[in-house]
C-alpha cells in the first residue's frame, strides 16, 4: 500500500518502483550494467536508492516480465544477454481499427444462419458429425468503403446465446470480444490473393494481394469460434514489441 501511495506523490525520486525501473533501465542503456552481467542485490539497491526492498523487488520483477532481466534463485539477477523480443497481439475489434484511423465505421451482415460447417471448421470447433454452428459473414466498412470481409463460425455449444443475437447492430466480432471470455487461441497471418467473391465484396480485382488473418479462439478445451478475415488492399497490421 505504501508503494502505491508513493507512486501518486510527485517528487519522491527513487522511492517509487516505477522510478527504480527507470533508473535500472537507464543504467543498462548507458552500459553501466553490461549485458549478461550480474546487477547488485535487492538489499544493495534498496540501500542505494533509499527505498524499501519490496519496492526494488517489484521493479525488478516488472523488468524480468519485460524480458530485460533474468532472475534465478541463489544466482542473483543479471541483465539478459539477448533480451527477449515479444510481439503482442490481441483480438482486435474491427470498429476500433477503423476509428483509430479517424474514419467512420459501419458494417453489414451478409449472412447469418445455423448450418453444418465444412469438415475443417468442424474439426477446429471440435464438433461431432452433423452438428451445426452459427455462420456469420460480415463486411466491415471504413467511411462507407470496404475495409474487411469476415467469414466466421461460432460454436453454439460454447456460445448458445449467439443463436438468438442479431448482429446487425453490433458486429459478431465486437459482441464476442465484449461478452465471451477466451483463454487460448491460434492466429495465422498471411498474404493471399483475393478470390472472385472476396474481390467483389472488397471492391478490387480478383487476384489482388490482400492481408488475411485466420484465427481460432478457445475457452479451456472448448473452441469458441473460427474466423477468417480478409482485409482490403493496403491494410497494414501493427504490433507492439
Amino acid at each position: 500500500m505504501a508503494d502505491a501511495i508513493a507512486d501518486d506523490a510527485p517528487g519522491t525520486g527513487l522511492r517509487t518502483w516505477t522510478a527504480v525501473v527507470a533508473e535500472v533501465t537507464r543504467r543498462i542503456a548507458d552500459g553501466e550494467w553490461r549485458l549478461g552481467g550480474i546487477i547488485p542485490s535487492e538489499a544493495e539497491l534498496a540501500a542505494e536508492f533509499g527505498c524499501s526492498r519490496n519496492t526494488v523487488n517489484r521493479a525488478l520483477r516488472a523488468l524480468a516480465d519485460q524480458g530485460i532481466l533474468e532472475r534465478k534463485r541463489r544466482a542473483g539477477t543479471r541483465v539478459r544477454h539477448l533480451p527477449e523480443s515479444r510481439a503482442s497481439i490481441g483480438i482486435p475489434v474491427v470498429r476500433h481499427l477503423v476509428e483509430r484511423r479517424g474514419a467512420r465505421y459501419g458494417h453489414h451482415v451478409l449472412e447469418q444462419r445455423a448450418q453444418e460447417p465444412p469438415d475443417a471448421v468442424a474439426a477446429s470447433l471440435g464438433l461431432a458429425a452433423g452438428a451445426e454452428a452459427l455462420h456469420v459473414t460480415s463486411l466491415h466498412l471504413s467511411d462507407a468503403a470496404p475495409f474487411a470481409l469476415e467469414d466466421r463460425w461460432v460454436s453454439l455449444a460454447a456460445v448458445p446465446a449467439a443463436a438468438t443475437t442479431d448482429f446487425s447492430a453490433v458486429s459478431v466480432n465486437e459482441w464476442l470480444v465484449r461478452n465471451v471470455p477466451f483463454s487460448t487461441g491460434e492466429i495465422g497471418l498471411s498474404a493471399g490473393a483475393a478470390t472472385a467473391e472476396e474481390a467483389a465484396r472488397l471492391g478490387c480485382a480478383a487476384g489482388t494481394p490482400v492481408f488475411v488473418e485466420d484465427r481460432v479462439t478457445r475457452l479451456g478445451d472448448s473452441a469458441i469460434t473460427v474466423v477468417r478475415t480478409v482485409f482490403a488492399p493496403g491494410y497494414r497490421m501493427r504490433l507492439t514489441i
